[in-house]
């Protein structure tokens, strides 16, 4: 199938922040075929013609992300990170059903294509019914099935072959992938951690995990070992081969060292970092060491929405706040570890930038709205959308060229019965 996209401007998603004025975007069966100013676009004879009033972005790429936690939004608030996993949400968890799973993944997933984001990555149980779900809306996603030690659960080494051998049934047309997902060095026993990273290396699975997170998680391991969390993952042979580092909050210059030698990636989530107290990740400091840093979510219990667009927003606030300076993160810069520095950190070079070769992904933002004026030049369109837009400006979502939102909703469930289902699962979960 051949389109032809029409736009006021295209925001590519590079890191320079290029926008082209008066745009088209060509797609040839899913995938971007050309990219430029209107004067330039080649003949299209036969072509879908989509003409839009506002701004083409990239699909965003939710780079950590446990979606199907919309089940427990708002729960537990004002605990802190320790006490709001024990004492609230794993007790919760453990209530769970593979049919609540489902239900909440396609909620989550509708509400995330709404807000523009195409791709996540979900660490979370069941995860043959989370590919189940997003098959159904439409999205895309990477799912690093959780390895951990909880009640229930089969032993560690029983989950991480059984982890390794879904990944290996995965469709190869880029819509779902599996990796492997160690909660974190605090819960999943080192030598755990070592097998999973073999097997990660072994299979080029992406090896997700939490790391430093918070200013105490380390402190046993320290004492126990008298390493950093980083230093220890290096110490074991964890590191290496496509990994995927959730927070990193609290790096020392040893650490992000570390972290450039062996390649990990950042999953950088600045409003749940802010929510639960953790700390600011030093995001500039990892972007001049040539650290890949994608912007995350984190899950919806701990945000508390799934709105890329806002936590761009967020994530430039912080990084200037931290570094006392209004260029420590450009608006350029925001919006690319959202979509192509996000896409570059979980190993998808196919997602996240308006380019030939592409997948065609795309949102389309409404800017006829005020807080898209004044416009001087195209730059403007670009700070606009970091500054202030959000999720609610999302009008239109294509995913591999299929619309998947349309008018700002979803073309393939209804989110309005998913919400009461959604509700009544969670009174369950909850005890009432």
């Amino acid at each position: 199938m051949r389109q032809r996209f029409t736009a006021r401007a295209a925001v590519v998603g590079d890191r320079a922040g290029t926008v082209v004025p008066d745009a088209v975007v060509d797609a040839l069966d899913g995938s971007i075929e050309w990219i430029g100013p209107a004067a330039e676009a080649p003949p299209q004879p036969g072509a879908e013609t989509v003409a839009l009033p506002g701004v083409l972005t990239p699909g965003l790429v939710n780079a950590h992300s446990h979606a199907p936690m919309v089940l427990f939004r708002g729960q537990g608030e004002g605990l802190p990170l320790d006490r709001w996993l024990r004492e609230v949400m794993w007790p919760r968890e453990a209530r769970l059903t593979p049919e609540d799973v489902e239900v909440a993944m396609t909620a989550a997933s509708a509400e995330m294509l709404g807000n523009g984001i195409t791709t996540s990555v979900e660490m979370y149980f069941q995860p043959e019914r989370i590919a189940a779900a997003v098959g159904v809306t439409g999205a895309r996603a990477v799912i690093a099935t959780p390895l951990l030690p909880l009640p229930g659960m089969p032993p560690m080494e029983e989950q991480l072959r059984a982890a390794v051998a879904l990944a290996a049934g995965a469709p190869d047309d880029g819509t779902v992938e599996f990796g492997l997902g160690p909660h974190a060095a605090y819960t999943v026993p080192l030598p755990v951690l070592r097998d999973a990273a073999t097997a990660a290396r072994e299979h080029g699975l992406l090896l997700h995990l939490h790391v430093a997170e918070t200013a105490t998680e380390g402190e046993d391991l320290l004492a126990a070992h008298g390493l950093s969390v980083p230093s220890l993952l290096a110490a074991h042979d964890v590191l290496g081969g496509r990994v995927l580092a959730a927070h990193c909050v609290h790096m020392d210059d040893g650490d992000l060292d570390l972290w450039r030698e062996y390649d990990v990636a950042v999953a950088h989530c600045p409003a749940s970092n802010a929510k639960l107290a953790s700390g600011v990740a030093r995001v500039r400091d990892m972007l001049d060491r040539g650290i890949r840093v994608g912007l995350g979510t984190d899950g919806p219990a701990s945000n508390d929405s799934l709105d890329l667009l806002a936590d761009q927003r967020l994530a430039a606030s912080m990084a200037r706040l931290r570094e006392r300076s209004a260029t420590a993160l450009t608006a350029a810069e925001a919006f690319w570890l959202a979509t192509g520095a996000a896409a570059d950190a979980i190993g998808r070079p196919d997602l996240g930038v308006l380019a030939p070769g592409r997948r065609a992904d795309l949102v389309h933002v409404d800017t006829r709205d005020l807080v898209f004026e004044p416009v001087g030049d195209a730059a403007d369109l670009l700070a606009h959308l970091v500054w202030s837009a959000d999720g609610r400006h999302v009008r239109d979502v294509w995913v591999g060229g299929s619309q998947v939102v349309q008018d700002g909703r979803s073309t393939r469930v209804d989110a309005a019965a998913l919400r009461v289902d959604v509700a009544e699962r969670a009174a369950r979960l909850a005890g009432r």
